[in-house]
Parts: C-alpha cells; structure tokens; sequence
C-alpha cells in the first residue's frame, strides 16, 4: 500500500508478466489495502465481473449486506481517505467497489490487534505500569478497569464514585485523577492512597523522582512528595499563574511544562517551583505537551502543533509550526518497529494522525466514531488509542519484511 502524499491509497498499480497465469488471481493484500510488493505478481485490480466478500476490521470481517447498490463489475476504484459510514454500520454492499475506505486506518507499518469493549464513555486515560502484565484504564464512566494482557479480558473494574479525567503509571504506582482527589495504588504491594487538595477536576498528571504534579480545574497545580519512611505522600506545593484549568503537564530538562485553557503554557523551574516563562503563542486551549529529544510539542485547538526550542538565552521559542484543518487534541511520542520516532495526533475530526519527526512527514491515518482523547505506547512494539465511545484498541508496529536474494 502507498500513502501518495497522505491522501489517497493507490490501487490502479498493475503487477506480475503478461502472459503468466499467476496474473490472473488478484493480489489478496492489495484486497486488504496492504501490499507492499513493488512489483507485485498479482494483479491490483479486480478482475471482470468478480465479486468479492473480503472486507476488513481487524482481524474480522466487516459486515455486507442491504443499504447501497453495488458498483459496476470491473471496475477499478481509487479510494479516497475518508471511512464508509455504510460499512461502520455494517451494511455497505460495494465491497471493494466502495470509493471509501472499509478500514479503521490508512498507512503501512502499523495494524489493528483487538478492541477493548466495556467502558461507557470517553477513555480518558490508558497506562501501562512497568511489572505488570495488566493494562489500566481510565473514563469517565467513574470507572477504571484492569485488563488481562493475555487474554484480553476485563480482570476488575474498580468504581470511583468520580470521572476520570486523567491517569498516569511511575514504576509500579498508578495514579488517577478524579474531581477533588488524586487516587494513588501500588500494583505490587496493593497499597491504596487517596490524596487531597485539588479544587474541582483533576485534569493532568505528571511525576519526576519523589514528587507529583496534579493540573487541576481552577488553575493550579499541586504538587506533592513521597515519604519512603511513611510510605506516603506528603503536600508540598501549590504553584499558581494559570488562571484557568491545567489540563496538561509533562517533565524534561528539569522544567515541568503546563498547558492551560488560559492559551498559555508555563514553565516552572522542579528546584525552585517558579515559573521561569509564559508561552503565549497559542490562540486555544493548550492540550497537550510533550517532550521530544531538546524539544518541546505543544498541541492546541488552534488546529496547531508548535515545535519549541531553547534560545542561548534558555528562553522557549516557536522553531517550527504544524497545521492541521482541525483541533488537535492529544499528542504521543513513541517509536515504530525500525526505532524511527514517530508523532501520533489525535484530532477533533475522529481521527489520529501520524506523522514522521522530525519532517512532519504524513505515516498514516486512524479512524474512529468519536475523538480520541488517550493514547499510549506499550511494550513490545503495541500501542493503544482510547475514544469517546468508550473502546480502547490495541495497534502494533509491523516489522518490516526482509528481503531474500533468490
């Protein structure tokens, strides 16, 4: 499969020797939209008058049925970039003839594994903590639930009395940020904490060494230090300057960078807990923030990713700025299967875009029924995107295939 320029898949690609009979069977890859043979000994387009059942979800079939007329026989179709809303309903009767894709992505070198059905609404947090061989969960159906990696199964879900607006994992800690409190557990030990403090929901959370963060919804973050004697966690700071919610944090270089729906970004000194710079180029909430290699990310409604660089001054300023047509909601940094650093955005137009760093170069395309608002890499090549239906899906980077001299 081709990505021509990350809008359109190319599937007119004629392959194999005229003559041969092997010509006239049709790729069953370039059925699937992933054949990356160039060329091919297949054919890549349909043969006369052939129907097809093939259509693909996963690792499932799509469903066909009633609903659209098909396409005339023979007929080779370009596909565009956008989902068949028929096939997501499951009766879209083109088939292969549908100028839409009947697929939930668009790009080479990553597949769907399975789906995580059981959350009722928006995933808002997915962690992986390090020891473990379950993933967690977070939403904002009040729940969180704990997944058997083996099987694939809900092993708990846990009600919190509360929504999930964020969580994180450090070593074998998982926190949880709910309205009023911070939820703390230990996967090894089963220690349950309940931190208080925060004033409305807590919408960010980010840990360095002893010491978290929470972004909480009037404007402050809080911060707190673990006791080892104790086994506890003690506060130790409110840092203020947003003047409205903090609805994200990350750690690099030292500095704790916050995001806020005041536009702005801060970035505070972890020694001293002040605030060294206001970024105020953004025009939107700020919703995420990343750090990248000597670079900070910053993704807005605004419909922009910003690429931040530290002057000899120490001061961030804009080096690079990213536009999409719509907001970004989310960003996550992970690597594919050949180590290349790969930049995953969730966007408010139901999709997840993945680009190449630093070129920006479009990878991909992920489509789902409602925003992703999680994301999260996971061991051995996986990674998980979470949505405001409430599934959470499980994606891997394919190796790519060697080549054998024959």
């Amino acid at each position: 499969m081709d990505v021509d320029g990350g809008n359109k898949r190319v599937f007119n690609r004629l392959g194999g020797t005229a003559g041969d009979p092997r010509n006239q069977k049709v790729c069953y890859h370039w059925l699937a939209g992933k054949c990356n043979r160039h060329p091919c000994q297949f054919l890549h387009s349909e043969l006369p008058r052939r129907t097809s059942n093939f259509n693909t979800w996963g690792r499932g079939g799509g469903g066909r049925g009633g609903g659209r007329g098909g396409g005339r026989s023979g007929e080779v179709v370009m596909k565009g970039d956008k989902i068949c809303n028929y096939w997501v309903q499951g009766n879209c009767s083109f088939g292969e003839r549908c100028k839409f894709l009947h697929s939930w992505s668009l790009g080479d070198g990553f597949s769907l594994l399975t789906q995580l059905e059981g959350h009722e609404k928006v995933v808002s947090g997915i962690v992986f903590p390090s020891g473990s061989n379950q993933l967690y969960t977070g939403s904002t159906d009040e729940t969180v639930r704990v997944w058997d990696c083996q099987s694939g199964q809900c092993a708990a879900a846990i009600n919190l009395g509360g929504e999930v607006g964020c969580m994180i994992s450090e070593g074998p800690w998982v926190f949880v940020g709910i309205p009023n409190f911070v939820k703390a557990w230990n996967t090894q030990n089963l220690l349950e904490l309940s931190l208080s403090g925060p004033v409305g929901q807590v919408y960010a959370l980010s840990v360095i060494n002893d010491m978290l963060f929470a972004g909480t919804q009037d404007g402050s973050i809080l911060v707190w230090k673990f006791n080892l004697t104790a086994n506890c966690f003690e506060p130790a700071a409110s840092l203020k300057g947003h003047s409205r919610g903090v609805v994200s944090l990350v750690v690099g270089a030292n500095r704790l960078y916050s995001g806020s729906m005041d536009n702005t970004i801060r970035v505070w000194n972890l020694e001293t807990l002040q605030c060294l710079q206001t970024l105020s180029e953004h025009t939107s909430v700020v919703m995420s923030v990343l750090c990248w290699d000597q670079f900070l990310l910053s993704c807005s409604l605004d419909k922009t990713v910003k690429v931040w660089f530290a002057t000899e001054s120490g001061n961030l300023e804009v080096t690079y700025t990213h536009h999409e047509e719509n907001g970004i909601v989310t960003l996550c940094g992970m690597h594919d299967s050949q180590g290349k650093p790969i930049l995953v955005c969730s966007c408010n137009d139901n999709t997840v875009r993945l680009y190449d760093l630093p070129s920006f170069a479009e990878r991909g395309k992920i489509f789902t029924k409602q925003e992703v608002r999680a994301i999260q890499s996971g061991p051995g090549g996986i990674f998980f995107t979470g949505d405001g239906t409430g599934q959470v899906k499980v994606w891997n980077w394919i190796p790519e295939p060697t080549t054998s001299i024959q």
